[in-house]
């Protein structure tokens, strides 16, 4: 488990009354997602989690050249 931004955790205190809640602690992990604004209007991503091994279900697929027929 990752902790919150600082940033993200602020907002929520701001927000809320009661800060360690599960609402709360959505909203912190949104903010520091970069998904909404914070209160002071900046959307920036500040979470650092880890990163994806691999790409699994994606990625790039080059063409091939039909070489059947052509001579």
């Amino acid at each position: 488990m990752t902790k919150l931004c600082a940033r993200g955790k602020a907002a929520a205190k701001r927000k809320f009354k009661v800060y360690p809640s599960a609402y709360a602690n959505a909203y912190a992990s949104k903010i520091c997602a970069g998904k909404i604004k914070d209160p002071s209007g900046k959307k920036r991503k500040d979470f650092k989690g880890p990163k994806p091994r691999n790409k699994s279900g994606g990625g790039f697929v080059a063409k091939r050249a039909r070489t059947a027929g052509i001579k």
